[in-house]
């Protein structure tokens, strides 16, 4: 399904309202006095690519998604669309500090010279307004194509212009989301207990979406759509999120990679310096340190 161009560029409905808009900009400025240490080194990896973190919600994962960036420094950051989920904050206004230490990291990245391009998906459709524009030296593109370093042109888009309840049905899409986050508030409970049991993370949402075939056809129409608009373009391969499923793979020649999410997967993709793309699972401190003891207990 090719995304009309009109939709590209018509001013999207439902724009963030001005007074949580407000509130977003005095959390992010009251947020810089009290920015954590900066301890960014050298790049380690030419690009990084994050997407659907979710900022403003209870299911986002800031703290790994901190310690990931700290342990993944690059010279290329891309954040793939659903960064803030303006969906979340119209309904309920929700913005601890961790949130606002993930947003002055990113910002900070900038300023030591990561060119950080920022495309905007459906949940921060409102960032759109500001395509063209820098803030604090973030680029927000409406897409971009990343040239890797042996060659290859990714096309950076969000993805949801290829999903037919987006573009369709709005209304389904809000009621689809109030129902994964109940899901994921489940899922947190859920996990807590596991956690005290010593037990590793478990998406109920994944396994849910693994078993229902409705869910796995979806995700699978999704992926060929999007990897045969890249080709049509002529690019080599396409870097995407919106789904929530992080994958790596060629569709009839073209390379679709996902880099997944930070509210269940805790997922990104990476280029390293000779162009080899590589998937990251990031696996928190803690629960990697709890899981070395566990290992070596008699």
């Amino acid at each position: 399904m090719t995304p009309p161009r009109s939709a590209l560029r018509f001013p999207l409905e439902g724009a963030a309202p001005a007074a949580w808009r407000s509130q977003f900009r005095g959390a992010l400025e009251s947020g810089s006095a009290n920015e954590p240490a900066d301890d960014t080194a050298r790049a380690r990896y030419r690009a990084v690519f994050i997407s659907d973190l979710h900022l403003g919600t209870p299911g986002c994962q800031a703290a790994a998604l901190l310690d990931f960036l700290k342990a993944h420094p690059s010279q290329y950051l891309y954040l793939v669309g659903d960064i803030v989920d303006g969906w979340q904050l119209r309904r309920r206004w929700y913005w601890p500090q961790a949130h606002n230490d993930v947003v002055q990291k990113l910002l900070r990245a900038a300023r030591k010279g990561c060119r950080v391009i920022y495309v905007p998906g459906n949940h921060d459709e409102f960032a759109r307004e500001f395509i063209g524009h820098q803030f604090g030296g973030i680029e927000v593109a409406e897409e971009a194509v990343h040239r890797t370093a042996d060659g290859r042109a990714l096309w950076v888009i969000h993805g949801d212009y290829f999903d037919g309840v987006i573009q369709c049905a709005k209304w389904l899409a809000y009621v689809g989301d109030n129902l994964y986050e109940f899901t994921l508030k489940l899922n947190r409970h859920l996990n807590h207990l596991r956690g005290r049991l010593g037990l590793p993370y478990w998406s109920l949402s994944a396994y849910l979406k693994h078993k229902v075939k409705k869910a796995l056809n979806y995700v699978t129409d999704f992926e060929v759509a999007v990897a045969a608009e890249a080709h049509k373009r002529g690019h080599d391969g396409v870097v995407c999120g919106h789904i929530h499923r992080a994958e790596m793979r060629e569709i009839n020649g073209t390379l679709y990679c996902n880099d997944g999410d930070w509210v269940e997967s805790r997922t990104a993709l990476v280029e390293h310096f000779d162009g080899r793309l590589e998937l990251v699972h990031w696996v928190p401190v803690r629960q990697a340190q709890r899981a070395g003891a566990q290992a070596v207990a008699p």
